[in-house]
């Protein structure tokens, strides 16, 4: 993967690109994730600095609740560290073994209804760091926990970069684990078999839903327990199936003051509950509503 690139528009010579660096103190870092995780990395914060007991021996930098209830470890690191593998595994071990005591916490700090949503069985740590090394970078796809590697820059003027390195591809529980499509030139090309989960008569509609949805780069695919989401770091799209109607619902992060709404195709979801996330509801019925609806995924896509 290549490096990010930053450039400031300069009167005099142009484009100057911005020299990124990594910050003079780990807790620096951080501080600023914690204190805008939701929207960096779509995490509910829960709790900074947590113990992990006499048998684990350790501290968790940031314990969390992503956007479609699985529990979350961060931890930091101001450069390479060779051991963020072994301590990321260490820690979810220990996660998966303290249930009730996270559940504790999540009452607690999100209340009754967070408790219910929690997904156990897509337990993830995010190893956010200057760099990883090429032996971490092959070894998370052998690990059989889901593990993100998060590579950060900051810059000049307060701007912070996050950029996803590479992500285990460990189950997401029966059926079907979660997939990377690599765009045009990586190695997820090819379409996938559609989940068992799919309605019969919504596959073929799925099958091109699915190739819109994965064409913007790398796109992690996972199927929850109710609705398939597509992410790039945070969920861009949630997917529901609707077979009795003959519709497929996508779930959008985008603005719907950004959008102008079409009854019966496009809906306001803010302040109505529903199943996965994203504010915008697309009602695609066919082919032609998918066309409708491809500049909207564009979009949702090109924000991330």
């Amino acid at each position: 993967m290549t490096d990010l690139k930053l450039f400031r528009r300069d009167a005099a010579s142009g484009d100057v690109e911005l020299r990124g660096s990594t910050v003079a103190l780990e807790v620096e870092l951080q501080r600023r994730v914690e204190a805008g995780m939701e929207a960096m990395l779509g995490i509910r914060f829960l709790a900074s600095e947590y113990p992990t007991g006499p048998w684990h021996r350790g501290r968790i930098d940031t314990l969390g609740l992503d956007e479609n209830g699985a529990p979350v470890v961060v931890e930091y690191k101001k450069t390479v560290d060779s051991g963020v593998l072994s301590q990321a595994s260490s820690y979810l071990s220990w996660l998966c073994s303290a249930r009730h005591e996270f559940e504790a916490l999540v009452r607690e700090r999100l209340g009754s209804g967070a408790v219910e949503e929690i997904d156990w069985r897509n337990a993830r740590a995010v190893c956010i760091a200057g760099d990883f090394s090429r032996h971490d970078r092959v070894a998370v796809y052998d690990n059989r926990r889901r593990i993100d590697l998060v590579r950060y820059r900051v810059f000049d003027g307060g701007l912070l970069s996050l950029m996803l390195v590479e992500s285990s591809p460990a189950s997401a529980g029966p059926g079907l684990a979660p997939q990377r499509n690599r765009g045009a030139t990586g190695a997820g090309d090819g379409l996938r078999a559609a989940p068992t989960s799919v309605p019969e008569c919504l596959r073929d509609l799925y099958g091109e839903l699915d190739e819109a949805l994965t064409a913007w780069g790398e796109v992690e695919v996972a199927r929850l327990r109710h609705y398939i989401a597509y992410r790039r770091m945070v969920n861009r799209a949630s997917v529901i199936f609707r077979p009795s109607y003959g519709v497929i619902l996508v779930y959008l992060t985008l603005d719907p003051d950004t959008v102008v709404l079409e009854e019966g195709f496009t809906r306001d979801m803010r302040g109505i509950g529903h199943l996965g996330t994203g504010d915008l509801e697309v009602r695609i019925e066919s082919s032609v509503g998918l066309d409708k609806a491809r500049p909207l995924i564009r979009r949702a896509f090109e924000a991330a």
